[in-house]
This record gives C-alpha cells, sequence and structure tokens, in this order.
C-alpha cells in the first residue's frame, strides 16, 4: 500500500479551485498517476483528518511549449476533486 504523501502530491490553488472550496466544499489535488479513487479519499481523511464523501478523478493532458526555435512539451498530470462532508473543511495553502 502506498503511503499518503506518495498518492497526494499536492493541494491545487487556482481562481476555480478556490470557488469550488467556497461553494461545494470540495478541494482539488495533483496526485500520483496510478492512484484510484479509494487510494485518494483515504490518503486526504489520513493527512488532513476530515471524512470524504466522494472523488472525481482526471488526468490533465501535457502542453506544447515553444520558446524561440525550440519546442518542449509540459508533462500531465492527474487531478482529484474531493468532496468533504458538510461542515468539513480543509485550509488552503
Amino acid at each position: 500500500m502506498k503511503k499518503p504523501y506518495e498518492i497526494i502530491r499536492r493541494q491545487v490553488v487556482s481562481e476555480k479551485a478556490t470557488d469550488l472550496g467556497k461553494r461545494g466544499n470540495q478541494y482539488v489535488f495533483e496526485v500520483a498517476r496510478g492512484a484510484n479513487k479509494i487510494e485518494i479519499g483515504r490518503a486526504v481523511e489520513a493527512i488532513y483528518g476530515v471524512h470524504v464523501e466522494g472523488v472525481q478523478v482526471m488526468n490533465r493532458p501535457g502542453k506544447r511549449r515553444r520558446r524561440g526555435l525550440s519546442v518542449g512539451r509540459v508533462p500531465g498530470y492527474r487531478r482529484a476533486v474531493v468532496r468533504l462532508k458538510a461542515g468539513e473543511s480543509i485550509s488552503v495553502t
């Protein structure tokens, strides 16, 4: 079994993620590629001490970036939206 900090890489802090936290009690995390919904939910519960109601997972594709003549690629990542029980919250860091 993977450790919680191997599954949850970081909390995503963006305008949309902050809005989800205020309105829907949902928080967005960047997670490991091989993690499934059950592992992500248990990792969030272990790290933050909250109760998870649901997890939605999406794979974000990488993008091409150009700087002058050289062309590179930004790697993609896996993102999870975690919904908590009513009355619980996670501090945005």
